[in-house]
């Protein structure tokens, strides 16, 4: 099948969420608040010290894809996953949730399917811990070109350009997509992906990205600057959509000259897993139906306001009776 909505390429991750006081953060060394890469025998270890465990298919763009598939777009997620238990759970529930998962699980890969244990301290905020196994191997080998025919949005994952046949994938997507006449863009993840792989994603941004979506970190970080404004401008001058979200601020958007500001929905956060996901996944869902810039980003806020409210990174509301009943559709 071909003809989606909008199909998201990035790390195909089994998130495993449990509570964790600070005290237990500071003694296995775990940074509060921001994603670590850790090697599988950490990865064992901490998952062995989780005390409860909500298990369920993740990673950044697949969650977000997972919230459009639930607003009603035709969505597909392309991952990969090692044929074991977990690499079969996670293909199951991106079907089971109404998302095509077009690859399945490799009986190949070296790896095991990748996870990530995440612990919500009792303020909601969340630290994740990510063995990127089998999904960080993913190639251009593993993008079947005919998925894009008729296709209209792509949203590629910064977190795949740790290897090299992440970035080579991406490449030939976004050349697929703009040939089947749709739209390509990315997340920047985090803002140590905008450290690491700088010179690429500012190619990615002025020469094949139609839309880009990050925080005020990841912007500067990416333009090496203090000047959320300066890095805005660098982006907009080559990028038709330059998103920007800025905590309890409210979120920047630009298209061309035109800039709006949406104002954030104070929320006592359960658990800020997916918050930027799912803000990603509003204003995806703005974006493709073809609403305005603004409405755009107040889906977007809408969206990660609701999923900071529960445990988990997928919307458990209907989203869509929301946007109604705000008069956005």
């Amino acid at each position: 099948m071909s003809n989606y909505d909008v199909i998201g390429i990035g790390n195909a991750i089994v998130d495993v969420i449990g509570h964790a006081a600070d005290t237990f953060l500071d003694h296995m060394g775990i940074e509060k608040g921001i994603m670590q890469l850790v090697e599988r025998d950490r990865a064992e270890v901490l998952y062995a010290a989780m005390t409860d465990r909500t298990e369920t298919p993740g990673g950044s763009v697949a969650n977000t894809v997972a919230g459009l598939g639930s607003l009603g777009l035709s969505t597909a997620f392309i991952g990969k996953v090692k044929d074991d238990a977990l690499g079969r759970f996670y293909a199951k529930g991106m079907e089971e949730a109404g998302t095509a998962f077009p690859n399945p699980p490799s009986a190949d890969a070296e790896a095991p399917t990748s996870r990530s244990m995440i612990f919500v301290s009792p303020d909601g905020e969340r630290s994740m811990n990510t063995y990127l196994g089998a999904g960080a191997d993913l190639g251009q080998a593993d993008v079947s070109e005919a998925l894009f025919d008729d296709s209209k949005i792509l949203f590629l994952e910064g977190y795949l350009f740790d290897k090299d046949d992440g970035k080579t994938a991406f490449t030939a997507a976004a050349q697929s997509m703009r040939a089947a006449g749709g739209r390509s863009g990315i997340t920047l993840s985090d803002p140590f992906c905008a450290d690491r792989h700088r010179a690429d994603f500012q190619r990615l941004v002025a020469e094949d990205m139609d839309f880009v979506v990050g925080n005020a970190a990841e912007w500067t970080t990416l333009y090496e600057t203090d000047d959320l404004k300066a890095a805005l401008d660098q982006a907009s001058a080559v990028c038709e959509t330059v998103v920007c979200t800025c905590s309890g601020d409210p979120v920047i958007l630009r298209q061309g000259d035109m800039q709006v500001e949406v104002p954030v929905r104070k929320v006592v956060p359960v658990d800020a897993t997916g918050a930027g996901d799912q803000f990603a996944a509003g204003f995806l869902y703005g974006f493709a139906t073809g609403q305005p810039l603004e409405t755009c980003g107040r889906m977007g806020v809408i969206a990660a306001a609701e999923v900071i409210g529960h445990i988990g990174p997928r919307p458990k509301s209907d989203l869509k009776t929301v946007f109604a009943a705000e008069g956005l559709i």
